[in-house]
């Protein structure tokens, strides 16, 4: 039997093909990243990081090579193993983790969900949490438009114990009479990270829902960001909290528009119609509480807003979303 025949041959073609191919997904994850982490951000939800990874072609092939019951897993591994392209969101409650997935959804095609969580809940056990969807970028999206990305959303916690348990597993060599204890062991800590997982949801509920409505003028000459994060907080109670750092570079724009306090900013707020904001944006995903904020300033100050100096790296995306707000409702 020569080397290109029998049932083999199939894979071997397949990684030679992937192999050229892989140079390419490098460049295309790293824009994967920046297109996931744009999309966060500009919707204002919460997360701890977003990051990349190519599968490597010695990856490929071990998948590649996956049999079942005698006969291949994956008969076309070019089309079937769809984690070429990874990316990982972490957030850090498990709410973001639904509202990561709800503007993914508004934003791309949506090729698959699944919510491991949610699945082994419905079996009755606890371990591997993680919501992984498979996306593609359409047209709107020219310098990935086809590509797919498999997406795993977790949070913090579900993140430490899926990093270690795979750690663990891996690099252990753990005693065939030990194995049983493992297994119960690493199930204890699953159920322990959904508990805190839920008790960092509950604290979070309650701050949001204890945050006054505005606070009193600071002593600063300008607004800051944690000032900020407590006002919002309580004026869009309903909103997700935003990235750490958005609420720093929100700040700066008010400054840049002259308002200078927090009760400045509830002052200006009165002349804007949330509702209508809401209904013009038309969000179909938990928008975070900058996000909201953003288009309160778009819909007051219109193409003032957009030039700003803070806002020159998004000035498309505003333009976008000002022709929504200024569209009339029909």
């Amino acid at each position: 039997m020569s080397e290109e025949s029998g049932p083999a041959a199939p894979v071997r073609e397949a990684v030679r093909a992937y192999a050229a191919r892989q140079p390419r997904l490098v460049a295309a994850t790293a824009g994967w990243v920046t297109l996931v982490r744009t999309l966060l951000d500009d919707a204002g939800i919460d997360y701890l990081s977003v990051t990349g990874r190519t599968k490597s072609v010695a990856s490929f092939s071990a998948k590649a090579n996956r049999t079942e019951g005698g006969a291949a897993l994956y008969p076309d591994p070019l089309e079937q193993i769809t984690d070429q392209i990874g990316v990982r969101v972490i957030t850090y409650v498990h709410s973001d983790v639904a509202a990561v997935a709800e503007l993914l959804d508004d934003e791309l095609a949506i090729l698959d969900d699944r919510d491991l969580g949610e699945e082994m809940a419905r079996s009755g056990r606890f371990g591997y949490a993680s919501r992984h969807l498979l996306v593609r970028a359409d047209d709107e999206h020219p310098d990935l438009a086809g590509e797919r990305a498999s997406v795993q959303v977790r949070t913090v916690l579900q993140h430490a114990w899926a990093e270690f348990e795979h750690d663990i597993r891996y690099k252990g060599n753990v005693p065939e009479d030990a194995a049983a204890d493992l297994d119960r062991r690493f199930t204890l800590a699953a159920g322990l990270i959904e508990l805190a997982d839920r008790e960092f949801s509950t604290i979070r509920r309650r701050i949001q829902a204890a945050a006054p409505d505005s606070t009193t003028e600071a002593e600063a000459d300008h607004v800051v960001g944690q000032e900020l994060a407590t006002f919002l907080a309580g004026h869009y109670s309903d909103a997700g909290w935003s990235h750490t750092d958005h609420y720093d570079w929100i700040a700066g724009l008010l400054g840049q528009l002259g308002i200078d306090t927090v009760d400045d900013l509830a002052d200006l707020l009165t002349s804007v119609d949330a509702d209508a904001v809401i209904r013009r944006m038309g969000y179909r995903y938990p928008a975070g509480a900058v996000r909201r904020l953003d288009d309160a300033l778009l819909a007051i100050f219109g193409e003032q807003y957009v030039t700003l100096e803070g806002n020159s790296h998004r000035v498309p995306l505003l333009r976008a979303r000002l022709e929504k707000l200024t569209t009339s409702e029909t």
